[in-house]
């Protein structure tokens, strides 16, 4: 700038700006004419490159969870206890597949067509984006299939870390938990039996009083996956029995591998537990005993006699024969002869009068000649059982059997259709029709038409649907009869009896959550992760408010931390100001 400009006296900062320089006002006017330039990009693009949010940022607990069982009773029973964790935590479950954010499913590994099932649903469940976690006999038994590959696992025996498994899944991390319970060395039943729960039916109570079984039958898949007998202690099933009556159930089902070999790996039995637990079971509640194989009842027929008679176990067991040959059984392996099924049987329906015995039979067994199935039929035709569960032979991976020569296919059919015919050519409740008879209503028929109920015999009995039959004890007279089931009409101004000693819970609620822990936490406790196996005695609320209290604590010392670094470092700045004060300048 030309030095006169500077020794010019200026009256305004404008002076110095020479005639060709544009004016204040020329410049607002020229803004009015600038436009910004769009830069264009590929939006979809753009969408797809940006980064997603790491995966721990999702907040579990707070999603939706289908469960899918498929199976026995213990299966069942496991699925559960599953729903029941999770709802505890705060997880939804719900009832609709395509709402929900991950897919629990629950297998079974005794058939082919159940494992068919079950990998078409985790097909669809990866078709559909689902987060999902494998459980049940199915993954437990073989793990390394390629169609497991990189999914959660949560083994049998862990179903009380389902909620660790959750958690991780729904991180986005695959989590596997296969090991089995041990206490100082011992194999455990498996998990507590003290852990919430929802009953899919909240007037019944499924018991799982062992796990695994002394068998080794060369057809059967379940054994890899449940392994051997382990036996839960008498007290336990006897408190959770209680508990269960305590929460409005009144009707208990006993279920495992083998309920006839219960307690030979902790110096009890059958008998025993039974008896201890129809000291607990209220009057016109009602205690189901579940499947036991001809071996283990033989030397307690006796005492099973007894307790089949007792007004408050239903005369009724599952006792499966699986063939009327003793060479297909001794393939099978199943430790008993056709004479041995016979023995039980006889005995019981002479000890029990009415009883009902339930029975398996496999259809087409490698080995098995049209002669050992013209046996079968005959069992079939002297026994008449009311209850005959009829299964095709299908070779399971990794068995002795599935190695065997088979049966061919259309022979298996041929014999199935065979056995099914002569089944349905009896009518085993026809000269039931005029008995009077007490039944316990406990669920609603398939087709919404009727309540079902259970007369002594645990015969399916079909009653009107009134609302004041629900889980109450009612007197009926029998008017019509079919294949698999009585009708029967209350009799009029019969007194309605309730077995229950306290209301059921609601459809959905969860069992087994103490005042304490509602105190605590509410219906709807945050959702945490533990990363250590809980030990068989801990409390399942017990740890989560340690969890909890652990997680208060941490944030609490944090934050003093944080003060007390931000006061140290407010006094090392007075300090410094004060003895180096040019410094600042």
């Amino acid at each position: 700038m030309p030095s006169a400009s500077c020794d010019a006296l200026l009256d305004d900062i404008e002076d110095i700006m020479s005639q060709e320089d544009p004016k204040p006002q020329d410049r607002h006017f020229s803004r009015k004419h600038v436009f910004p330039k769009v830069r264009k990009r590929n939006t979809q693009k753009y969408l797809e490159e940006e980064p997603r949010p790491p995966s721990d940022s999702t907040i579990p607990g707070i999603q939706k969870i289908w469960i899918r069982t498929w199976g026995c009773s213990h299966n069942n029973s496991d699925g559960e206890y599953m729903a029941g964790q999770l709802a505890a935590y705060g997880y939804k479950i719900t009832e609709n597949a395509s709402d929900a954010d991950l897919w629990l499913l629950n297998s079974c590994t005794v058939k082919n067509p159940a494992e068919d099932h079950f990998r078409n649903s985790i097909k669809k469940a990866q078709e559909e984006n689902k987060k999902i976690v494998l459980a049940g006999c199915v993954p437990q038994a073989q793990p390394r299939q390629d169609y497991l590959k990189g999914l959660s696992i949560i083994g049998v025996q862990q179903i009380d870390r389902v909620v660790e498994v959750v958690e991780e899944t729904i991180k986005g991390h695959s989590v596997r938990l296969l090991g089995q319970k041990k206490d100082n060395g011992k194999r455990l039943g498996g998990a507590r039996l003290d852990l919430p729960k929802i009953r899919k039916n909240p007037l019944i109570e499924i018991i799982s009083i062992n796990t695994g079984c002394l068998n080794a039958c060369t057809y059967c898949k379940t054994k890899h996956a449940r392994g051997n007998l382990a036996s839960y202690p008498i007290d336990e099933l006897v408190e959770r029995a209680k508990q269960s009556f305590q929460e409005g159930v009144c009707e208990i089902w006993l279920t495992s591998e083998d309920t006839g070999a219960y307690g030979r790996d902790i110096g009890t039995d059958l008998p025993t537990l039974l008896w201890k637990l129809v000291e607990v079971i209220p009057e016109g509640a009602m205690l189901r005993l579940g499947m036991t194989n001809p071996p283990y009842i033989l030397e307690h027929l006796e005492e099973m006699a007894k307790i089949l008679n007792h007004p408050r176990v239903y005369a009724f067991l599952h006792i499966p024969v699986q063939s009327a040959s003793d060479s297909v059984l001794m393939d099978m392996k199943r430790e008993y002869c056709v004479a041995d099924f016979k023995r039980v049987v006889d005995f019981l329906k002479e000890k029990v009068p009415g009883i009902t015995i339930a029975t398996d039979i496999i259809c087409g067994f490698p080995g098995e000649t049209d002669q050992d199935f013209q046996e079968t039929l005959k069992l079939v035709e002297e026994y008449k059982f009311p209850s005959l569960f009829i299964n095709q032979f299908y070779p399971r991976p990794g068995t002795p059997a599935a190695k065997a020569e088979q049966v061919p296919a259309h022979v298996k059919k041929q014999r199935t259709k065979d056995l099914s015919r002569v089944f349905h050519s009896y009518n085993p409740y026809d000269h039931k029709i005029g008995e009077r008879q007490q039944v316990l209503v406990t669920e609603e028929s398939f087709d919404s038409k009727f309540y079902v109920a259970h007369n002594r015999f645990y015969e399916q009995v079909l009653v009107p649907k009134n609302p004041e039959f629900m889980g109450k004890m009612v007197e009926v007279d029998i008017y019509e009869s079919g294949k698999h089931f009585l009708k029967g009409r209350p009799v009029s101004n019969t007194k309605i009896y309730t077995p229950s000693i306290s209301k059921p819970l609601a459809k959905g609620e969860v069992s087994g959550l103490t005042k304490e822990f509602r105190n605590r936490f509410g219906n709807h406790p945050k959702p945490t992760s533990d990363s250590c196996a809980p030990t068989r005695r801990d409390s399942a609320y017990s740890r989560i408010g340690l969890r909890m209290s652990q997680r208060d604590s941490a944030v609490r010392v944090a934050a003093g931390l944080a003060l007390i670094a931000l006061l140290f470092a407010f006094l090392a700045i007075v300090y410094a100001y004060n003895v180096f004060p040019l410094r600042w300048l």
